[in-house]
């Protein structure tokens, strides 16, 4: 029932939006997907429009403030987990947990986190290497009004490789406000 009543909102939304969804298929099974270039709340909107259209089920990292109040049981069954970041460091820990539970979901990354332009958290090619759980590489680009899933690449423990690999992808995808976009860097290369 909630899926079907959510790739109907989906669909409406695809309709009646300006934005194009190009996607390659979605995978079938757990991972990871980064959303990037991560520039503007509205992206959370069309994170949505794509896991719902596409059936995934997905689970995101939102600051803990977001699910304070009542606005905490709406964010949670939109699937967020809620993260302290005054605290951070439990924050793989507490996602591996799920995984190696069982649960089988799509974790939504945005590495760029606050979009504060001083490169990308790591948290997610650490998740993705100790799970060992493939990395999708979802988009937003103004420039062509289009977004939707890249490929899905397994990490090789080489983390400039991958990354290259992964900065190659977003070289030409300008986000929602392109003038906040990052450079797919991880603050530190050497995890």
């Amino acid at each position: 029932m909630l899926s079907s009543l959510r790739r109907g909102v989906a669909s409406a939304f695809w309709r009646l939006s300006r934005w194009r969804l190009h996607s390659e298929p979605a995978p079938p099974h757990a991972g990871i997907l980064i959303g990037a270039p991560h520039t503007s709340n509205w992206d959370f909107v069309l994170m949505l429009a794509i896991s719902w259209r596409l059936g995934l089920d997905v689970r995101w990292l939102g600051k803990h403030s977001l699910f304070a109040g009542w606005k905490g049981p709406l964010m949670r069954a939109l699937g967020g987990i809620p993260v302290d970041r005054r605290d951070p460091s439990g924050v793989v820990a507490e996602v591996l947990e799920h995984v190696r539970a069982g649960e089988v979901f799509h974790l939504v990354v945005t590495p760029e986190g606050t979009r504060s332009g001083d490169g990308w958290k790591s948290g997610f090619y650490r998740i993705a290497r100790e799970a060992d759980l493939p990395v999708t590489l979802g988009y937003v680009d103004r420039t062509t009004m289009t977004t939707g899933l890249g490929p899905t690449i397994r990490l090789t423990g080489d983390v400039g490789g991958d990354m290259d690999r992964i900065r190659e992808f977003y070289a030409d995808k300008a986000g929602y406000r392109p003038e906040l976009r990052t450079e797919p860097r991880l603050r530190s290369e050497e995890i």
